[in-house]
């Protein structure tokens, strides 16, 4: 039976030029990390980069956190301690008063039209809502693109961000550990994502994806654009119920 639906949310609930974004974010932080260790802004993004890669690993074998990872690869690189107060507070300050600004321009970040609505339509199904997006970014980084969103305010379950989780999609062990912290397995939820490649966990664990992207994905249980999805959710969800009862 399903009790939940899981959200992405960029370019699924957020227009946003992602690429665009990521780029700008990461330059942002590694122009303050440049000040901090007197290093070329350049290098400091090369380090960035390996450590995210560190995290997105098909060969992790740990069990810690992604930001766990991502500071203990910076930390072997640099040998700048992203936990140590000062550096902790400048990036934190980055995050809170500064990534408004990055809304525009090329990221050309807005509301997607009909996403609010599908998301309160599943609410008032009685359904738990939750935002499994992509784990590297903070929670503050998420919530900025929440408000973007015009979502910030609803009342989401859970939202995963690079320290709450110990993988990224599409590894089953991020969907697994994201659905048991909501007290569910994956049966008993619906994911909704946009990227034919992450946004469907690998490998299979019975987690259905309703898709909103531009493909056409052979796993995927639904197909349309989000605000299409509100006005179909409560069939989908009745015709998943009804499967699973077979």
């Amino acid at each position: 039976m399903i009790k939940a639906v899981l959200f992405d949310i960029d370019d699924t609930l957020l227009d946003i030029n992602l690429s665009a974004f990521v780029a700008r974010y990461t330059l942002g932080k590694a122009r303050i990390l440049s000040r901090i260790s007197r290093r070329p802004t350049a290098l400091t993004l090369s380090h960035i980069a390996k450590s995210y890669l560190a995290v997105t690993s098909s060969n992790r074998k740990d069990s810690k956190t992604n930001l766990e990872v991502f500071n203990e690869t910076f930390l072997a690189r640099t040998g700048i301690p992203l936990d140590d107060p000062a550096v902790a507070d400048a990036l934190d300050y980055y995050e809170r008063e500064c990534l408004w600004d990055l809304k525009g321009g090329p990221v050309y970040a807005r509301e997607r039209e009909g996403a609010r609505a599908t998301i309160e339509k599943a609410q008032s199904l009685g359904l738990t809502v939750a935002l499994a997006t992509n784990p590297m970014f903070t929670l503050t980084c998420d919530r900025v693109r929440m408000e973007w969103a015009k979502i910030a305010d609803l009342d989401f379950a859970l939202i995963s961000h690079i320290g709450n989780s110990c993988r990224c999609k599409p590894d089953a062990r991020y969907y697994q550990e994201f659905v048991s912290q909501l007290g569910l397995t994956p049966q008993e939820c619906l994911m909704v994502g946009n990227d034919a490649r992450r946004d469907f966990p690998r490998p299979d664990i019975a987690l259905k994806t309703a898709y909103v992207g531009h493909a056409w994905p052979k796993r995927a249980i639904w197909r349309g654009p989000i605000g299409a999805l509100g006005d179909s959710l409560p069939d989908l969800v009745s015709v998943l119920n009804a499967q699973e009862n077979d």
